[in-house]
């Protein structure tokens, strides 16, 4: 289980805090949805949740156990907007191995399979690589670490209507085996497959719905 307990982080070149006492929970294999216009602190909220920016106050925990940012870099993995922009491997192969040399042709099979790409040529260049398939092989780039918790900032921004379908379904499938956060500005199709979702609206976070995106949001 994730919790979130009073986080707040306000920078001091801000004047007001970014995010206010936020409280979340999410359990094991369920999907959390985020839905919050620009500047209303999804991305910083994934920034904190993946170890890369300290909260001013607050507390992150998982499975009862208070994690400080060097253990969240280990605990999630995250998946930023456009994640295809920050590709540098000239391969797939490339791209999944960076950082983790060691890594067998097994491991890169089964994070390919996972996301539906394992007819690719491991050697193909990602920039080769439709919209959609490169969404899945950033994602392929973070489930090769096998990381409990999956964070994914607008994973559906700039594709079209098909492309964005398919992603879907993928994101339900993923679900039966990690925890996803995902946080975005048009929950669209996503609140079909979503368990918990809230609403962020200027740092405060408020719950919309508990079970499958049915509420009304």
């Amino acid at each position: 289980m994730l919790y979130l307990k009073n986080l707040t982080y306000h920078p001091p070149a801000s004047p007001t805090a970014i995010l206010k006492a936020v409280n979340l929970e999410l359990a094991p294999k369920q999907l959390g949805l985020v839905v919050g216009a620009s500047g209303s602190g999804k991305s910083t909220l994934l920034e904190i949740l993946a170890g890369l920016v300290e909260t001013t106050s607050g507390n992150i925990l998982w499975r009862e156990q208070e994690l400080i940012a060097e253990q969240l870099q280990q605990l999630a993995g995250l998946v930023f907007q456009f994640p295809e922009r920050h590709f540098c491997g000239s391969t797939i192969l490339e791209e999944l191995r960076l950082g983790h040399p060691e890594l067998g042709t097994e491991r890169v099979q089964q994070a390919l399979q996972a996301v539906g790409l394992e007819a690719l040529s491991i050697h193909t260049s990602p920039q080769a690589l439709s919209g959609g398939q490169q969404r899945r092989l950033a994602l392929a780039v973070q489930l090769i670490r096998q990381p409990p918790l999956l964070l994914l900032d607008e994973p559906t921004a700039g594709l079209d209507w098909s492309m964005r379908r398919q992603l879907v379904g993928l994101l339900a499938k993923l679900k039966q085996d990690w925890t996803l956060l995902i946080v975005t500005h048009d929950a669209g199709d996503l609140l079909a497959i979503s368990d918990r979702t809230w609403n962020l609206d200027h740092g405060e976070l408020r719950t919309l719905s508990a079970v499958g995106g049915k509420q009304n949001v």
